[in-house]
């Protein structure tokens, strides 16, 4: 049985929530046509707020205002003014990163005492980094004595308005991957947060008003499918990025191809983690079992396939589960707490689904938890399997919960086929002191990142692209790379007067 104190619960989110409503153009919309959401506590099980949802109706309004603010304002703005103001922004936000914690757990279910406490400075660190391009945009001479006797040189412009839809399971660290370099390069943005998690938005776009950044800037738009649709079909939005999964991205995808308007995805994955026998088992053993199930395993990113080759596999098991058993399950708020709930009954149901029909069709060994947790909120038992078949479900689908899959291999080529053997291409793990294995296997494995010997808590940092292969998307998030998603070249040919 989980303990919670609902009491505790309900006080937090009076004091510790930003109010419920939509931002357009800096006012804000307390009664919107998409009806009411109620949100419910992960931990709890109990409605702690009404959201209120967009409509094609606010959308239009929300698209409209950043069109005026990106020409009227933001677009015609000096860049070092624009490096200024978000200078100033994540400023802000480092003086509250300690409410970016208090909201995570009420939001959705993340551990005040784990990844919580990190999201604040990730913000911060993604936007100040961002600031710092914004007024280093570059063209360049492409010819300067063409045949033709033109000078030519390219421009670096912004696209206009970007619609961003934002992930519900790091929602503020999804802000911060896309809104930064939006701005940066001169883009507005209409952001679509999930029902389920609004408040992280709501606070980014309170400091962001704060910190002298325009009205219409940066507009809120919470809502369902009907308000997704019209984001993306608007023609008034210039590009989209989305953080999500598969099924979703192809449904956006088709969407935007009626008016050919590009895309930037960011899906999920089923990342491998190639542990090698010549590792430091006391050094990588914990972080090989706890960090899977950080964020109770809901993270794209995570190394939620554990390849283990065979001369430590046993042992590698017995650890694993000796860590796993000694991982806290509980209540988010308290800072012992290292797994707390899903999202929401619907996670939390699927995922013991997954779970049981492993076990029914011997996907692997089930060599700890598997049961059902009995609590009013959507907690799932963290869940080990061995010897998985590297075909199965298991193994191949994206859970989202806390659940490892465990495979031995024996050589590096059969390693690196079990870790390529899948469709989605987001990250990949290296377990090895071995430089030139390291070096070897690398350029093998098929994923837009590689952690090698990871610390414990390896979140892409700013300067560093990210973005996956495969069905785990195109489009990089981070670094130059992540600038240039919202930034388009425009060539320039000059003839004698």
């Amino acid at each position: 049985m989980v303990n919670v104190d609902v009491e505790l619960h309900r006080r937090k989110a009076a004091s510790d929530l930003p109010r419920p409503r939509l931002i357009i153009g800096g006012e804000d919309v307390l009664d919107a046509s998409g009806g009411v959401h109620e949100h419910v506590n992960p931990a709890t099980g109990e409605v702690q707020a009404a959201v209120p949802l967009a409509g094609a109706g606010e959308v239009d309004r929300a698209v409209a205002a950043a069109r005026r603010a990106f020409e009227e304002v933001w677009g015609p703005m000096r860049p070092a003014e624009r490096r200024r103001l978000l200078t100033r922004f994540a400023g802000l936000i480092r003086e509250h990163i300690e409410e970016f914690a208090a909201i995570c757990p009420l939001e959705n279910g993340v551990c005040i005492g784990g990844w919580a406490e990190n999201v604040g400075p990730h913000v911060a660190e993604w936007t100040e980094y961002y600031a710092g391009w914004a007024d280093k945009i570059e063209g360049g001479v492409s010819a300067a004595y063409s045949p033709n006797e033109f000078v030519e040189y390219t421009v670096a412009e912004p696209y206009g308005v970007i619609g961003h839809i934002i992930t519900w399971n790091s929602p503020a660290l999804s802000l911060a991957m896309k809104v930064p370099p939006s701005l940066a390069a001169g883009n507005t943005v209409v952001i679509k947060p999930a029902e389920s998690t609004p408040f992280s938005a709501l606070l980014f776009t309170e400091l962001a008003r704060q910190a002298g950044i325009p009205d219409g800037v940066i507009n809120v738009v919470t809502g369902l499918g009907e308000a997704g649709q019209a984001l993306v079909t608007h023609p008034g939005i210039d590009k989209i990025s989305f953080t999500g999964g598969p099924v979703t991205a192809r449904h956006i995808m088709a969407a935007a191809a009626a008016s050919l308007k590009p895309v930037l995805f960011e899906l999920g994955g089923k990342s491998a983690n190639l542990l090698f026998a010549d590792a430091d088992l006391d050094a990588v053993g914990p972080y090989c079992a706890a960090f899977a199930m950080s964020n109770s395993g809901q993270g794209c990113a995570l190394p939620t396939r554990l390849l283990v080759q065979r001369p430590i596999y046993d042992e590698v098991i017995e650890r694993v589960v000796g860590t796993v058993k000694a991982l806290p399950v509980g209540d988010p708020l308290d800072p012992a707490t290292y797994i707390g709930p899903l999202i929401d009954a619907t996670a939390r149901d699927r995922v013991q689904d997954m779970i049981e029909k492993a076990v029914a069709d011997k996907a692997g060994r089930l060599v700890h938890g598997g049961e059902r947790i009995e609590a009013d909120g959507y907690f799932v038992a963290p869940t080990v399997f061995a010897d998985v078949d590297n075909r199965s479900d298991l193994a191949q689908k994206e859970v989202f919960g806390p659940v490892l899959a465990i495979t031995p291999f024996d050589t590096e080529d059969e390693g690196v086929a079990l870790a390529n053997d899948s469709e989605y291409g987001l990250s990949a793990y290296i377990q090895s002191p071995n430089v030139d294995r390291i070096n070897r296997l690398v350029p093998r494995l098929k994923a837009g990142t590689v952690f090698v010997n990871p610390g414990p808590n390896p979140i892409t940092c700013a300067g560093t692209p990210f973005g996956g292969v495969g069905i785990s998307g195109f489009g990089r998030e981070g670094g130059k790379a992540g600038l240039d998603e919202f930034i388009h070249v425009k060539g320039v040919g000059v003839g004698r007067s």
